[in-house]
């Protein structure tokens, strides 16, 4: 089986069918590991460091009060991490003396649980340095949610510096539709009902020029030209479906709620090789309403995406592959 056929058998397409517009989207985890670790761990966990060595201001986020948050947010990583992936981590508990071995990294460090000054870092950007998803946590207080801690390496164009401290309504603000629509008034009131040992997990989509998981407003300087670059001879190579699994996991001691986001890339030239998904794309773009196509960045290689697609027909021996 060829490298492309394997990412796109895991990859997790985000359209159940060809509607454009909010849905529920939400279900509960079960039997399956909260983080992922894939073919791409190491190369995200360098570009992760990268990006923090540049600095930390919009990248890392922990604000006075998520003290017990962040050990929470510890504690249920590292747990998942060595239950669903214990080849490459392992956790031993002596009382409140914990070792953590990441095999992946050539890690082991022995440290006091609840004692910060044991770490190399702050508890919670020790343990997100070695994981591939952004990650939010939220307080929940004063019948609401805010955006008090995070860390955000690999955003769809916004930043965490910006939305430091909003509350769950606000940090939203900029979706068109949603708010006339009532769907973050629910989501809250889901939201703020998780309860600890019940996860759930939605789909959350856009696209993005070149493989580039930093799409961040810090980094826009970078990558905001790339946009423009797109033709339909390249488009099959740089033109990538982005989607985030986000995970909301409730979290036991703070009762904050943790958010990890894993972003998966696939090319439109992948994408090919499911000729369901691909005219299922062509449609939801083809139906998509110019604020939603503005607020995905769609708006310069939308229409050379949607010519490219209508001249590139799957062929039909790669859709059993």
């Amino acid at each position: 089986m060829s490298n492309s056929i394997k990412a796109i058998n895991n990859f997790p397409f985000p359209f159940a069918d060809d509607s454009y517009m909010y849905s529920v989207n939400i279900e509960p985890v079960t039997d399956e590991a909260l983080f992922d670790v894939d073919e791409h761990y190491h190369t995200e966990i360098k570009e992760r460091d990268r990006i923090l060595k540049q600095g930390k201001q919009g990248r890392y986020l922990t604000l006075p009060h998520m003290r017990d948050a962040q050990w929470d947010a510890l504690e249920v990583m590292m747990n998942d991490l060595a239950t669903w992936f214990p080849e490459s981590f392992t956790l031993t508990q002596k009382g409140d003396r914990w070792t953590w071995e990441n095999k992946k990294l050539d890690l082991q460090d022995t440290f006091t649980f609840l004692d910060e000054a044991t770490l190399p870092y702050e508890p919670f950007e020790y343990i997100s340095r070695q994981v591939q998803e952004d990650i939010i946590l939220l307080d929940q207080r004063e019948g609401d949610l805010f955006m008090d801690a995070g860390i955000l390496t690999f955003p769809a164009s916004w930043s965490l510096g910006f939305d430091e401290g909003m509350r769950f309504e606000e940090f939203h603000g900029p979706v068109p539709r949603a708010h006339e629509m009532g769907v973050f008034k629910k989501a809250k009131a889901f939201l703020m009902r998780v309860e600890i040992g019940k996860p759930w997990t939605r789909l959350n989509w856009t696209m993005t020029v070149n493989r580039r998981l930093d799409t961040s407003l810090e980094s826009y300087a970078d990558w905001g030209i790339e946009d423009s670059t797109v033709t339909l001879e390249n488009c099959g190579e740089k033109v990538h479906l982005r989607v985030e699994v986000q995970r909301f996991v409730r979290l036991p001691r703070s009762n904050a709620l943790m958010f990890p986001i894993h972003t998966y890339l696939i090319s439109l030239n992948e994408l090919l090789l499911k000729p369901v998904w691909t005219k299922r794309l062509e449609k939801v773009l083809k139906n998509l309403p110019e604020d939603l196509v503005e607020y995905k960045g769609l708006s310069l290689y939308r229409d050379t995406v949607l010519a490219w697609l209508s001249q590139n027909e799957p062929q039909p021996e790669l859709a059993s592959s």
